[in-house]
C-alpha cells in the first residue's frame, strides 16, 4: 500500500498538538507496516528525524502553504500533481484539511470546529478560509477521524455529516510524561520557582485558551490564600494576546507568575510533573492533550467543564466553568489544601490514563485506512 501524508505540522523544535498527534501515529505506522510505502509531503525543509524508516520517502511541495492562498495552491494545485505523480493508494491529511481535486481516496483528521464557535479569534482571511472550504472537506473526504466524541457530534451537528462517514480514534500521551520523583521535583522546583509549588498551564497562549481568566483567579487566590504559590505558564505566544499581557500587567501578584514560553517535550514533561496541580480552563477543545498529559503524570488537574475536556479528564479532575473566576479560585484552594482530594484525584487519573493509548490509535487509523484501499 502506498500512503500518501501531509506532513506539513512536522516542524522540528516547533511540534504542538497536530504535530505531536503526526508524529506520535505516523512513527507507529511507519514501524509497524514496513511492507507498506509512506509518501510524506512537507511544504518545506524537513528535520530527518521525522523520517521514520526506510519506507519513507519525503517529499518536499512548493509553497510553504502558511496563508490561506498558500493553503489553496498547495493542497488545490501541488499535491494534486503529486498524488498522481507518486502513485498514492491512499491520502491521509492529520491537520483538517484535504483536497477536493484529487481523486485518490482521503482520510482527514479533524481536531476541532473552533473556527464556528469563536469566529472572532480568527483572522479575517483564515476565517473566509475555513468558513468556505471546511464543509467541503468534510463532504469530500471519504473517511472523517474525529479525536473526540464531542467533536463527532460537533460535525454532524454543524455540518449534517453522516454519523457513520466519522470514526473516533482518541489522542494520547507523549511518552516523556510520566510521574517524576520527588527528588527530581525539588530539583525542578528549585530552578524555576526557588522552591515553592506552583500552578502549572502548557498550551498555546491564546484567547480561546482563556489564559487571561487563568491570570485573574490565581490573583483572586493569592488574596485569598496568602502562600508563596507561583503560576507557570508554558507555550509561545500565539495571534491576539493582548488581553494577556493586561491581565498580567494589572495582577496584583504579577511577580509570582512566570511565562516560559514555548518548552522542549522534556522540560514540558518535568514541569509538569513536579505540578502541585496543572490548570487548563480552555474555552473550547476538540481534545485537550495537556490535560491528558498531566494525568499521565498523575498531577491533580483542574479543567474546564466545557466542549471535549470532561470526556478526557473523567473523574480525574476538578471541573469549573471557565468564566466563573470564584469557582476557579476556589478550585484552586481545594487542591492546595485538602490533601484527601489530592490523593484522590491522583488515584482517578492512574486509571484514566489507561483508556489512551498511541499503539491502539495507530492500530485503528491504520485499519481505516487499509479499508479505504480494498474497499
Amino acid at each position: 500500500m502506498r500512503i500518501a501524508v501531509n506532513t506539513r505540522f512536522l516542524l522540528k523544535d516547533k511540534l504542538e498538538g497536530i504535530g505531536w498527534v503526526s508524529y506520535e501515529l505516523l512513527r507507529r505506522m511507519v514501524a509497524a507496516h514496513p511492507e507498506d510505502k509512506f509518501l510524506f509531503f512537507f511544504d518545506r525543509a524537513y528535520a530527518p528525524e521525522f523520517i521514520f524508516g526506510d519506507n519513507v520517502e519525503a517529499i518536499v511541495l512548493a509553497p510553504p502553504a502558511r496563508h490561506p492562498i498558500l493553503w489553496f495552491l498547495w493542497f488545490e494545485v501541488a499535491l494534486v500533481r503529486a498524488l498522481k505523480k507518486y502513485r498514492a493508494d491512499v491520502f491521509l491529511s492529520p491537520d483538517g484539511y484535504c483536497s477536493l481535486r484529487t481523486a485518490t481516496k482521503t482520510v482527514m483528521i479533524t481536531h476541532d470546529l473552533a473556527h464556528l464557535h469563536f469566529p472572532d479569534h480568527i483572522p479575517f482571511l483564515v476565517k473566509k478560509y475555513y468558513n468556505y472550504f471546511v464543509p467541503r472537506y468534510l463532504q469530500r473526504a471519504e473517511q472523517i477521524v474525529s479525536v473526540s466524541e464531542f467533536t463527532k457530534q460537533d460535525i454532524i451537528r454543524q455540518y449534517d455529516i453522516a454519523p457513520e462517514k466519522i470514526q473516533v480514534i482518541a489522542n494520547a500521551c507523549r511518552a516523556d510524561f510520566v510521574p517524576l520523583a520527588f527528588s527530581e521535583q525539588e530539583k525542578v522546583r528549585t530552578q524555576y520557582t526557588a522552591g515553592q509549588s506552583y500552578f502549572f498551564y502548557l498550551g498555546a497562549v491564546h484567547p480561546r485558551k482563556n489564559v487571561p481568566n487563568l491570570i485573574k483567579a490565581f490573583d483572586q487566590f493569592k488574596k485569598q490564600n496568602p502562600s508563596s504559590t507561583q503560576l507557570l505558564i508554558g507555550g509561545r505566544f500565539a495571534w491576539q494576546t493582548g488581553l494577556v499581557k493586561t491581565a498580567y500587567e494589572t495582577a496584583t501578584h504579577q511577580k509570582d507568575i512566570q511565562f516560559l514560553g514555548y518548552l522542549k517535550d522534556e522540560e514540558a514533561a518535568r514541569l509538569m510533573a513536579s505540578a502541585r496541580c496543572f490548570i487548563y480552563i480552555s474555552a473550547f477543545e476538540g481534545f485537550g492533550l495537556p490535560v491528558l498529559e498531566a494525568i499521565n503524570c498523575e498531577v491533580p488537574v483542574i479543567c474546564s467543564q466545557v466542549s471535549s475536556l470532561p470526556e478526557v479528564a473523567g473523574e480525574a479532575a476538578i471541573l469549573v466553568d471557565p468564566y466563573d473566576l470564584a469557582s476557579i479560585a476556589q478550585a484552586m484552594q481545594r487542591v492546595s489544601l485538602d490533601t484527601a482530594l489530592r490523593k484522590a484525584l491522583i488515584n482517578q487519573a492512574k486509571q484514566q490514563k489507561l483508556q489512551f493509548s498511541w499503539e491502539r490509535s495507530a492500530t485503528q487509523l491504520y485499519d481505516l485506512l487499509s479499508r479505504q484501499v480494498t474497499n
